[in-house]
C-alpha cells in the first residue's frame, strides 16, 4: 500500500467539488474533514479518513469514507473492518474508496451491509469513449479571426456657417482646432435621435469593397445634426472621415480538455460515473451540471 495521505486528499477534493455543485449542500458550506475521530455508542473513539455532515429539515446527515490506495483489488476483510467501525454509528452513511476495484466477496459483503463502493481515480482512456464506443471530444481547436478596430486618421466636419453666425460669436473665418481624443468629439444626429462619439463610431467602421484592410473614406450628410466638442455645440451639415483598418490575423487556440479533468468517481453498485473538472463542471453519465 502506498502512503495514503495523498489519496485521501485527492478523494476529499473531488467530494468537496461535488458538494459545491449540489444546490442543497452548496448553501451549507460543508467542510470535508480528514482523519476525523468520532465516539461511537459504546464510547470508543474511531478514526475515519474523510468525514462531513450537514443538517437539512432538522435532520443531520453524516458521511464517512475510508480511502485505500492499494495496488490490488480490495478484499472482503477490508470491508469487514469498515463494517466493524461503523456498527455502533447507526446514523452514519459509510463509503469505501479505492483505485483498483474490489474482489467479488467484498462487493457482496458491502451490498449486504449498505456500504457504498467507489472507485476514485485519475482519468484513463475509457473516460474519452462513450458507452457505444464513440470517441468523445478531448481537444477543441478554435481558429480566431482577429481584426483590429478602425483607427481614425482624419475627421473633417462641414459646419453650417450661417447657423454659427446667428447663434454664436465664433469667428467662422478661422479653422476649428479639434485635437482632442476621439471620445471627446461627439456627433448628435437630432433627426435620427442618435448620439455617439468618434470613438464609438470607429468601433463600428468596417472595410469597404473587396478589401479586408487598408485606408478607407466615409462621407455622411445630415438633415439636422450637431458637433459637440470642448463645450461647443455647432450645427453640422456633413463630415468626411478617413480611417485605417489593419490587416487581420488568425490566432489558433487549442484547448486540451484532458488537462482540465481532475478526477473520476465510479459508483460501483449503481454502475454510474462522474467526472470532475477544474472549472467546477461536474459531468455525469446522464448530463452535465455545475
Amino acid at each position: 500500500m502506498k502512503d495514503g495521505r495523498a489519496y485521501e486528499e485527492f478523494v476529499g477534493r473531488l467530494h468537496e467539488a461535488l458538494l459545491r455543485a449540489e444546490d442543497i449542500t452548496a448553501q451549507k458550506n460543508i467542510q470535508v474533514e480528514r482523519n476525523k475521530k468520532l465516539i461511537d455508542n459504546c464510547g470508543v473513539a474511531r478514526e475515519f479518513d474523510l468525514y462531513w455532515e450537514y443538517e437539512l429539515a432538522g435532520v443531520t446527515y453524516k458521511t464517512v469514507i475510508e480511502c485505500k490506495d492499494y495496488k490490488s483489488t480490495v478484499s472482503v476483510e477490508k470491508i469487514d473492518a469498515l463494517i466493524g467501525k461503523v456498527r455502533d454509528f447507526p446514523d452514519i452513511r459509510a463509503l469505501f474508496a479505492t483505485k483498483r476495484g474490489y474482489q467479488s466477496g467484498a462487493i457482496q459483503k458491502a451490498r449486504q451491509n449498505r456500504i457504498d463502493l467507489l472507485i476514485v481515480r485519475e482519468q484513463n482512456e475509457s473516460d474519452w469513449t462513450s458507452l457505444d464506443g464513440t470517441p468523445l471530444i478531448r481537444t477543441v481547436c478554435i481558429n480566431m479571426h482577429i481584426r483590429a478596430a478602425a483607427r481614425i486618421k482624419n475627421f473633417a466636419p462641414s459646419i453650417d456657417g450661417d447657423w454659427v453666425k446667428q447663434n454664436t460669436n465664433i469667428d467662422v473665418s478661422k479653422a476649428l482646432n479639434m485635437t482632442g481624443r476621439t471620445d471627446e468629439i461627439v456627433i448628435e444626429d437630432a433627426a435620427r435621435g442618435q448620439k455617439y462619439s468618434l470613438h464609438e463610431m470607429a468601433s463600428r467602421l468596417s472595410p469597404k469593397g473587396d478589401l479586408d484592410h487598408g485606408e478607407f473614406e466615409e462621407l455622411a450628410e445630415f438633415e439636422e445634426a450637431y458637433l459637440l466638442y470642448n463645450g461647443l455645440r455647432l450645427k453640422m451639415r456633413a463630415f468626411r472621415l478617413v480611417y485605417e483598418i489593419g490587416k487581420p490575423h488568425d490566432q489558433p487556440i487549442e484547448i486540451d480538455l484532458s488537462k482540465e479533468l481532475v478526477g473520476v468517481i465510479e459508483y460501483l453498485q449503481r454502475g454510474a460515473k462522474t467526472s470532475i473538472f477544474k472549472n467546477g463542471v461536474i459531468k455525469t453519465d446522464d448530463g452535465e451540471k455545475r
